[in-house]
C-alpha cells in the first residue's frame, strides 16, 4: 500500500480514488492506515472474498485481489494472486491509467 500512497497525488490527478480492504482486525488496520491518505476497510471475510473471486488461504486470509474500476463501476483491469507474487505494481498501474486517459482525450 506504500507504493500507492507515494503516488496518491498522481493517481488523484488521473481521477483515481484508492480504496483498500484487508482481513486484519480494526486495531491492526488502524496502525497501518494512519500512515495512508486513503480508506482501508478491515475485517474482510471469506464470504466477501468469494464474492470477489479471491483466493482464500487455508491459514484464514485472502491473497491480493486488485481492481481498477471505470466511473460506471465496471472492471477495467484486475489481478488475482494465489501467493505474494503477482500484485498490481503501483507505478505500472499509474502508467497504464495515464495512457488510457490520454487516449480518451485524443478521441
Amino acid at each position: 500500500m506504500t507504493g500507492y500512497e507515494e503516488r496518491r497525488d498522481a493517481f488523484a490527478k488521473q481521477g483515481v480514488n484508492i480504496i483498500a480492504g484487508v482481513v486484519d482486525n480494526e486495531e491492526k488496520t488502524l496502525a497501518v492506515a494512519e500512515k495512508l491518505g486513503f480508506p482501508v476497510a478491515y475485517g474482510v471475510t471469506k464470504e466477501q472474498a468469494d464474492l470477489l473471486g479471491s483466493w482464500w488461504e487455508k491459514r484464514n486470509f485472502m491473497q491480493p485481489s486488485e481492481f481498477v474500476l471505470a466511473e460506471d463501476g465496471t472492471v477495467m483491469m484486475s489481478t488475482y494472486s494465489n501467493s505474494p507474487i503477482g500484485r498490481m505494481d503501483p507505478a505500472e498501474a499509474l502508467t497504464l491509467i495515464t495512457f488510457i486517459n490520454e487516449n480518451r482525450k485524443k478521441k
